[in-house]
């Protein structure tokens, strides 16, 4: 029965999916113990304090947020022999292993998302020194300026992103206020993204009319609690800490020499009305769009769009299609599929009743749609991003 420190911001929703993937593989593999260790122990008795605790106690392992710049005494963790895996906070260490992330993938998926949506200014928000702000805007930037497009940036430094700051009229919100609209911005996470929400209702910025915000890891308190909700890339967070208390188990047994980084990968995006928008100035087609978003879990067809506007088919069709680079029928199914590939990985539910759920009768053909646009069954996808859960 292993012992095992967990030095873990227990209050976030990231690493409370963590947790669950820990707790997961305990029961699977254990049972193990748990000593839940605040993190402010690090500031009130520090490493050394952690370390003399372990010791007392008998700990086998511990996992948990570690600072690379500021925790100076962690080469004493190391020196010990007690294996230790590090949810990488500011940077990556090179000699323990991290619970990381595909950081640049995160970025791409963000900027890919805007790309669809059709807009044509950019901007991210967040952190100066921190690897997985960095490398998100990386990504984000890379992706874009392959498109033919370039990237306003606005970076805080960490201290100041505790304050309230952005509550009130700020550098933020003249930074909102200067960028060319309609705009897409990524957050490097959920609460900059609340940063973002609130500084634009402050500055009278129309969100996502103005502009379209999304966070990463779609803590779903903050992102509900965001005016309006929040629109943010969920993470494979629960398997990443399966993945990690594995690779802890490894290095008890056989040695910590051994080791390989925890890659937590994002999974979707989950829309919600910060993003739920086509960034365009044709009214007829704004006004298409936010119809078929509003309505796509009932059994939308072309003509029912085509009634919102005063325009025939043929010429809405044809606008449309020069617009958002898709004709009507195939945006609807598109936007279909998305809907039905969230609520296979965030419910029980099966390919028959999710197809029931949103007005659909004929599953065959839903199936069929599904397997055009994401490349395999409905089932395979949700195995695929289940994994180990």
């Amino acid at each position: 029965m292993y012992k095992i420190i967990l030095l873990i911001d227990f209050s976030e929703d990231f690493s409370k999916r963590l947790l669950q993937g820990i707790v997961k593989y305990s029961r699977e593999h254990g049972p193990w113990v748990f000593c839940r260790m605040p993190l402010y122990y690090r500031e009130t008795i520090g490493i050394e304090g952690i370390l003399n605790w372990a010791r007392e106690w008998g700990a086998d392992g511990i996992i948990g947020q570690l600072y690379k710049e500021k925790d100076k005494n962690v080469s004493k963790l190391i020196e010990s022999g007690l294996p230790v895996i590090a949810q990488d906070f500011d940077e990556r260490f090179t000699d323990i292993p991290n619970i990381t992330g595909a950081y640049h993938e995160t970025g791409r998926l963000a900027a890919d998302y805007f790309l669809a949506k059709g807009f044509k200014n950019f901007a991210f928000y967040g952190f100066k020194e921190i690897v997985w702000s960095r490398e998100r805007l990386e990504g984000f930037e890379e992706r874009v300026q392959e498109s033919g497009f370039t990237v306003h940036t606005f970076k805080q430094n960490q201290k100041r992103a505790s304050d309230l700051w952005y509550y009130l009229p700020s550098s933020l919100s003249e930074w909102l206020m200067s960028l060319p609209k309609p705009i897409a911005i990524m957050a490097c996470d959920d609460r900059q993204g609340q940063h973002i929400t609130e500084a634009c209702r402050h500055a009278g910025i129309r969100i996502p009319e103005e502009v379209a915000v999304i966070g990463v890891d779609n803590d779903e308190m903050i992102c509900d609690l965001s005016d309006p909700p929040l629109s943010s890339i969920a993470l494979d967070a629960e398997k990443g800490g399966y993945d990690a208390a594995r690779l802890l188990e490894q290095m008890i047994q056989h040695g910590t020499k051994h080791y390989y980084d925890i890659v937590i990968k994002p999974m979707q995006v989950v829309t919600r009305q910060s993003t739920d928008i086509y960034a365009t100035h044709d009214d007829y087609i704004a006004s298409s769009l936010k119809f078929i978003h509003q309505n796509i879990d009932k059994n939308l067809q072309v003509d029912d769009v085509v009634k919102q506007v005063p325009l025939s088919r043929r010429a809405l069709e044809k606008r449309f299609l020069e617009i958002t680079g898709y004709p009507i029928y195939k945006y609807i199914a598109n936007l279909r599929i998305e809907k039905f590939s969230k609520k296979l990985l965030e419910t029980d539910m099966t390919v028959f009743e999710i197809a029931l759920d949103m007005g659909l009768n004929d599953t065959k053909n839903i199936a069929r749609q599904f397997r055009q646009v994401k490349g395999c069954t409905p089932l395979e996808y949700r195995q695929k991003h289940l994994a180990g859960k």
